[in-house]
This record gives structure tokens, C-alpha cells and sequence, in this order.
């Protein structure tokens, strides 16, 4: 079910007023979201829903199991279980065929003659969120970090909680699990913002990314031929923007979403493409991936402990894998190396030339990590290799006059929008859209408010999936 369509305007309907009703007790209230929660992962693939349920069992039995015992070796076993089976179900369905296609290819280069059907695994929607979701809990309760669940019922809703269930917010157990254990209930203030993130995500997603910029992107990226340079920019700007009000755009919704249900969930979100440099770019963009990768990978591979080339080393392994994790390509493989290279190149930099950021070189700043993390968004974007090197060169000035797609009000449109998209993070970088609107008249607030659902109700989607579902 998707956020932006007319079902799950019902399906929420009746979900707060079931949630508000006087009848349930605060037991009753979470076993109807739980169940709310296995219809709405369901109504995409009802068989499915086994692989949460048996994540959420084998997870729910090691947590117990690691917070009674106290020899090492039973308390390694049931954390090697709980990575296993989490780990296992990802490789299989999310890294089959490209793990199949791969051996294929290697098996034929040193002249064996294999050759193998691919498997059409289906991919289940969200399955890298809602496991780095639940490995994160075994991994804190074998540290000492943290108690298990109190109760089964709420372990299981942590797991399916539906707002951040798809797409995340990852939430770790110490931030959401406790939220269930007294009966939560939103203000008349909570409720009326969570209502106005909700409208303010989905104004991101149905207006700015569907209608405005996706059409262009897709235009460019499916291009058979090899672009100019203009064409080339404005599809990877449209692609940027587009993924950019996607992501945050479901974000802010399941913000909004659990708001409205009392429950707080993290931003994932603070203007990254104000960032200046990467490392202040993974503190900004998707947040609750780039701390997840931090505290279970990097650190674990020595983090910055061990000296300047293991911690280069563990960087790299880090980004290479984050790439993985996207997609099973080897496009996003590039794309986390190229992370990893500037994040590098940057703390090098750093090392060597100290520079005082102030108002003035800021901004000139976070333009050229702009302008740098519009190359990566290519081997995002691009399904194949020659697609990315083509336009690669192309921004570069490198393939000649190439093939004009686009029409000079594309160009013109996505331009303006890329402009805006940018300055407003620059102006916005160290504040909030909750500071602002505290500082600006509730008038003009609901005009904005007005406009926004205005737009959403007259664009022309057709309820596109976000992008970060396949992931």
C-alpha cells in the first residue's frame, strides 16, 4: 500500500479512528496496529508477510536468549543465528540472481561453459530496512546496550510498525520499542503537524518528484542515444531532485504519520544538499542508514582506532558495502566507492589544508559537494555501465555536441527547480521546518498548507512507488 493513494487515505482513516476509539485498551490499540501493519505490507505480497514473521520470531527468541546467558559461546551462537537468518533471507532474495549472474560470468572467464537460467526472485518490498532494523536489536542486546522487549506484542509491532516499516526511518530498539510500553496518545498540536508533515511529504513525492522532475529523469536515463552536455546535467539534476523528494518525502510522511499517533520517530533528513563535504553530507542524508552502517560496520572494522590505513580501509569496506545495500548492481558498488573516494580525498584535504568555513566560502562549498554528488547520483540512476559512462563524459564536456531529448522548457524547468532546491537547503541547513513555521504567522502557515494540498490534488500521478521501496 502507498502512502499516495486513495486506499491508504482510508486505510488511515480507519486506523485513527479505531486507534482513538474509547473501546480498545492500550493492548487492544497495539494488536490492532500490528495487524494494521501485516495488512498493509500484505496487500503488495500477502505470502510475504512469513518473512517478517519469522524474522520477528527468531529475533524475539534470540533477544531473551542473549539477555539470560552468560557463557560467551552460547551468547555467540544465538547472535550468529539472528545475522544468519536476517543476512541469509537478504542475500537469497535481494542478491540471488546477481550472485548467480556473477558466478555465471566468472565461471565462463576461465572457460567453463555454464550456464544458468536466472532465478525472477521476487524482491520482498523494504526487506534491507526491516532487517537492519531487527539485527540491530540482537547486536544491542549481545552488547549490554539495551533490555529486550517487555513483551512479545511489542518486539513484533517495533519489527511492522507500518508507518516506518518499508521504506524507515531504521529505528533502533532503544528509540521505538519503548515508546509501546504506556499507551501513547497525540496532542492537538502533535496531531495537526503530523497532519501537516504528512501533507507536506506527499506535496515532495506527488508534486515536486512525480509530476516535476520524473518525467525528465526517466527521458534521459532511458536515452538509447549519447546526450549533449545540457541534457546530460539536466537529467542527472532532475534525478537528484527527484530521489531526493522521494526519500524525504516518505520520510516525512512516516514522521508525520506515527506523529499523529503519538509515537516520535528520528528525521532522516537535514538539507544535505547544503552539505558541506561528505562527512556533513552522511550526517544529513539518510540518517538513520549512515549511523546504522557507523555503529555496526565501521566501528566494528576499527573505525578511526587503529591508525590513518586501517581507518581508510575501514571507510571504504563501509561505503562499498552501504552501495551494496542499495541494490545488487554493480552501479551502486561504484557508487558507495565513490562515496568512500571523497570521503577519503576529503579527511586528506583536512589533514593537510586547515580552511575556516565561514558565510562567504560556505556556500561555495556546498555548491562543489553538490556538484560532486550529482556524479555518484549517475551510477545510482543508470541501469547499465555504458548509460553512466556516456553521460559522465558528456558532463564533462568529453562526448562532443551529442543528441538533444529534452525541449528547452525541461532544461529550464528542472534548472529552476535544482536553483531553489539548493538555496532553500543552504538558508535552511541549521534549522527546521518546525522552527519556521513557530516563526512565521499561522495565516500564512495555512496558506502554504492550502497551496500544497491544492497541488497534490490537482497533479497528475498515477500513485508511483517510491524509489526506495526496491532497496
Amino acid at each position: 500500500m502507498l502512502f499516495n493513494s486513495l486506499g491508504f487515505v482510508v486505510f488511515l482513516v480507519v486506523i485513527l479512528a479505531v486507534y482513538y476509539s474509547p473501546l480498545l485498551n492500550w493492548s487492544g490499540k497495539k494488536i490492532m496496529l500490528l495487524l494494521a501493519s501485516y495488512v498493509f505490507y500484505g496487500l503488495w505480497n500477502p505470502p510475504l508477510i512469513a518473512l517478517l514473521w519469522i524474522s520477528t520470531m527468531v529475533d524475539w527468541t534470540a533477544g531473551n536468549k542473549l539477555a539470560k546467558e552468560e557463557r560467551p559461546g552460547i551468547r555467540k551462537f544465538w547472535l550468529l543465528l539472528s545475522m544468519f537468518v536476517n543476512l541469509g533471507f537478504l542475500a537469497f532474495f535481494k542478491y540471488g540472481d546477481f550472485l548467480l549472474e556473477n558466478f555465471v560470468v566468472l565461471a565462463n572467464s576461465v572457460g567453463w561453459d555454464f550456464q544458468a537460467k536466472p532465478m525472477d526472485i521476487i524482491l520482498p518490498m523494504g526487506i534491507s530496512f526491516y532487517t537492519f532494523q531487527t539485527m540491530s536489536y540482537t547486536i544491542d542486546i549481545y552488547k549490554r546496550k539495551i533490555e529486550p522487549a517487555q513483551t512479545f506484542l511489542d518486539f513484533a509491532l517495533y519489527v511492522t510498525f507500518f508507518p516506518q516499516l518499508v521504506a524507515g526511518p531504521i529505528v533502533r530498539a532503544k528509540d521505538l520499542i519503548t515508546q509501546f510500553y504506556e499507551e501513547k496518545k497525540a496532542t492537538m498540536q502533535q496531531f495537526i503537524w503530523g497532519l501537516f508533515l504528512l501533507t507536506l511529504g506527499l506535496f515532495q513525492k506527488v508534486v515536486l518528484a512525480d509530476t516535476l522532475l520524473s518525467h525528465t529523469s526517466d527521458t534521459v536515463f532511458g536515452a538509447k542515444e549519447v546526450l549533449n552536455f545540457w541534457d546530460a546535467w539536466t537529467g542527472t539534476l532532475a534525478f537528484s531532485g527527484q530521489i531526493f523528494f522521494d526519500f524525504a518525502g516518505y520520510s516525512t510522511c512516516a514522521i508525520g504519520i506515527a506523529l499523529m499517533l503519538g509515537i516520535i520517530l528520528p528525521d532522516n533528513f537535514k538539507y544535505p544538499y547544503a552539505s558541506i563535504g561528505f562527512s556533513d553530507l552522511w550526517k544529513r542524508w539518510h540518517i538513520s542508514l549512515s549511523s546504522w552502517l557507523k555503529d555496526y560496520l565501521y566501528i566494528p572494522l576499527g573505525g578511526n582506532r587503529h591508525g590513518i590505513t586501517r581507518m581508510y580501509v575501514a571507510l571504504a569496506l563501509t561505503m562499498l558495502l552501504g552501495g551494496l545495500w542499495h541494490g545488487a548492481a554493480w552501479t551502486f558498488v561504484i557508487w558507495g566507492a565513490l562515496h568512500g573516494t571523497y570521503l577519503i580525498a576529503e579527511r586528506i584535504l583536512r589533514s593537510r589544508i586547515p580552511i575556516k568555513i565561514n558565510a562567504w566560502n560556505g556556500i561555495l562549498f556546498a555548491f562543489l559537494t553538490y556538484t560532486l554528488i550529482n556524479f555518484t547520483w549517475v551510477f545510482f540512476r543508470a541501469r547499465e555501465f555504458v548509460t553512466a559512462k556516456n553521460m559522465i563524459l558528456s558532463m564533462l564536456f568529453l562526448n562532443g555536441d551529442g543528441t538533444k531529448v529534452l525541449d528547452t522548457f525541461s532544461i529550464l524547468k528542472v534548472g529552476i527547480l535544482t536553483c531553489l532546491l539548493f538555496l532553500c537547503h543552504w538558508l535552511m541547513r541549521n534549522t527546521s521546518v518546525r522552527e519556521v513555521s513557530k516563526r512565521i504567522p499561522s495565516w500564512l502557515l495555512g496558506i502554504v498548507w492550502a497551496a500544497m494540498f491544492f497541488l497534490i490534488a490537482i497533479s497528475q500521478g498515477n500513485g508511483e512507488q517510491f524509489i526506495y521501496f526496491q532497496f
